[in-house]
């Protein structure tokens, strides 16, 4: 199948990676035991190898918002900095809207829509309305701006409200997750608050001049090791130190192997700067490497990461139907995959569940699953550039 792109592959194949590991996360969401009402980082009650299957998975929010930005800096280096404005604007619209409603039933099947919950695309989508005002600012005062975000929103964790009031609800939007009631026994669950997802975004916007079309490859990769290898330094220090950095700080616990995790059990919600310097490091770093390396592996995951909305949704999709086959198959009420607030309320899944064995090959079978779809519509995307609405899918 003969492609016409001019994409960046590294780029691509990182997203690839991360989308690939998101759906691990995901399986596990839908099949572990106990996943729905316990926290795989609990260190009362998680296992190394259930740490690791979830602290790997860290790495997917962060660098998918990132490459959103650098994306948009790419896509805007085409046009004018009014075309820029109008699909960022556009675009991070439709994808708050494909949260609300597509996102939320895909998920849990509740035509009711009892349960809300904003997740990573409805972050990306607000990030990209507030990059859309943001890129007529010059690129220096941007990098500042997102490195102030970056750094600096840790300094409002101290900051809590539990009201319902509009300062509260624009508070939860912006940096403390929480839960807001309305209509008849609904409710909204803030999971990603939006404020240190836009710092983010902003320095991935920034971070496209590395790959703008005469740009130095051998400066680049210098640059790409250099800011990889000091953000991994800078999360060793300040999460030693241990004052700021993470809204929960580590602590020794009764063994070596739980301290090791306390030290790297950091907060995602909303992601601390110890998050995103342990996460986005490795990731630059992994750019660094990747930059000249074609193979059947980088092939593969270039799949995926060319087109990442596509594979999200429809993983996601997958993943809750085979979770319901699966309940009809063991003798479960699949009914109870139908996540109405009411599922969540009365702890019903409460003992669902299969090993971690189980998480891990319905994972490679549902990547597997989607490969050749992702691989038809990267084709038809490629060779079909002149159709607008292809850029929002």
């Amino acid at each position: 199948m003969k492609i016409k792109t001019n994409r960046i592959e590294s780029i691509d194949i990182l997203r690839g990676v991360v989308m690939v590991i998101m759906a691990l996360d995901h399986v596990r969401d839908y099949f572990y035991y106990g996943s729905f009402f316990s926290d795989p980082t609990n260190l009362e009650t998680t296992t190394p190898f259930l740490f690791f299957t979830r602290f790997i998975t860290h790495y997917c929010a962060p660098v998918f918002v990132f490459l959103a930005g650098t994306s948009a800096f790419l896509y805007g280096s085409k046009k004018t900095k009014n075309e820029l404005f109008k699909f960022l604007l556009t675009r991070g619209i439709w994808l708050i809207f494909l949260e609300i409603i597509v996102n939320n039933l895909i998920w849990k099947f509740d035509i009711t829509f009892s349960r809300l919950i904003l997740q990573v695309i409805w972050a990306i989508g607000f990030s990209m309305i507030t990059l859309s005002f943001l890129i007529y600012l010059p690129k220096k005062t941007l990098v500042i701006v997102g490195l102030i975000i970056v750094f600096g929103h840790n300094t409002l964790d101290g900051i809590v409200r539990n009201g319902n009031g509009l300062t509260d609800i624009v508070w939860y939007l912006l940096h403390q997750p929480n839960f807001i009631p309305f209509g008849n026994n609904q409710d909204i669950g803030i999971y990603y608050p939006v404020l240190p997802w836009i710092g983010i975004m902003v320095l991935g916007y920034c971070f496209g001049q590395f790959y703008a079309k005469d740009f130095d490859v051998k400066i680049r990769k210098k640059w790409l090791l250099i800011i990889g290898v000091t953000s991994i330094a800078i999360f060793f220090i300040i999460r030693g130190i241990n004052i700021y950095g993470d809204l929960v700080p580590w602590s020794v616990q009764d063994t070596t192997t739980k301290t090791i995790l306390s030290f790297f059990n950091v907060t995602k919600y909303p992601p601390s700067l110890d998050y995103v310097l342990i996460t986005m490091g490795p990731a630059l770093l992994f750019l660094y490497g990747i930059e000249s390396v074609k193979n059947k592996l980088t092939n593969f995951f270039l799949v995926f990461g060319r087109v990442p909305l596509f594979y999200y949704f429809l993983h996601v999709l997958v993943i809750h139907i085979v979770a319901i086959i699966g309940m009809m198959l063991f003798g479960g009420n699949w009914h109870d995959m139908i996540l109405t607030k009411d599922v969540f309320t009365h702890t019903k899944l409460i003992n669902y569940g299969y090993s971690l064995f189980v998480v891990y090959l319905v994972w490679i079978g549902v990547v597997l699953l989607l490969y050749p779809f992702c691989k038809k519509y990267m084709v038809y995307k490629a060779n079909n550039k002149d159709k607008w609405w292809l850029s929002y899918l």
